[in-house]
């Protein structure tokens, strides 16, 4: 039975792609006289900004994009970024239910904690862990192992929900059940291919996944190509 659900950020509870594809074609064409396509960006989504930023640019040091591309985010955040339907309502009925809750995410501690502010989330969430907080981000299993640590839980306990393969595969190393969501931008075979032992299709999905009970269906908006 599942007591412990840690999720991704970015493309699981918060809606953050097309600020994200925006933000890095913005800065490769601005920094680096490179225009970035949506399929050039989206197989790479998941992964640190610092590796994104080297494949992308073709430099080792990518100090200075990574600045412009978080003065770009944070001008705009406050008005790009939602939640995905239903994950505050599945999240308080999660935590209600005496669930424990984490984030697991590469997203930097800042802006993570920004998030977890603007989207209500933080009251709801025991563990945080983000790229400062590890020494191998995922797709690496030391960010899942760690917010178990923090919260006493079992791997056979625990779901880890993401929609990238950097999620999946970061889960299946750490034993812990590999959920993707359906409204992810990654191919389906993709995600299946990294390990997901479950698809939900909407946040009711995962409460009954749970054993929690769920509220109305609402669908999360099919991924834009």
């Amino acid at each position: 039975m599942i007591r412990c659900v840690l999720f991704d950020l970015d493309g699981t509870t918060i809606d953050t792609n097309e600020l994200i594809i925006e933000s890095l074609q913005h800065v490769m064409l601005h920094h680096c006289g490179k225009t970035l396509t949506r399929d050039m960006i989206i197989p790479r989504m998941g992964g640190t900004l610092t590796d994104q930023l080297r494949y992308f640019s073709g430099r080792e040091d990518v100090a200075d994009l990574a600045a412009a591309y978080r003065a770009y985010q944070y001008e705009r955040y406050g008005d790009r970024v939602t939640l995905f339907p239903g994950v505050l309502e599945a999240v308080r009925r999660l935590s209600g239910a005496g669930l424990k809750i984490g984030v697991v995410t590469n997203k930097s501690r800042e802006s993570t904690a920004r998030t977890l502010d603007m989207c209500g989330l933080r009251p709801h969430v025991s563990s945080v862990v983000t790229i400062e907080d590890v020494k191998h981000p995922k797709p690496h299993p030391e960010p899942i192992r760690k917010a178990m640590r923090e919260l006493s839980a079992k791997p056979e306990e625990t779901a880890m929900v993401g929609d990238s393969p950097y999620d999946l595969l970061a889960a299946r190393a750490a034993g812990v059940t590999a959920v993707a969501v359906g409204w992810s931008l990654k191919p389906r075979d993709a995600l299946r291919e990294a390990g997901a032992d479950r698809f939900i299709e909407t946040m009711d999905d995962l409460l009954d996944l749970c054993g929690v009970a769920g509220g109305r269906d609402r669908r999360a908006p099919a991924a834009r190509k």
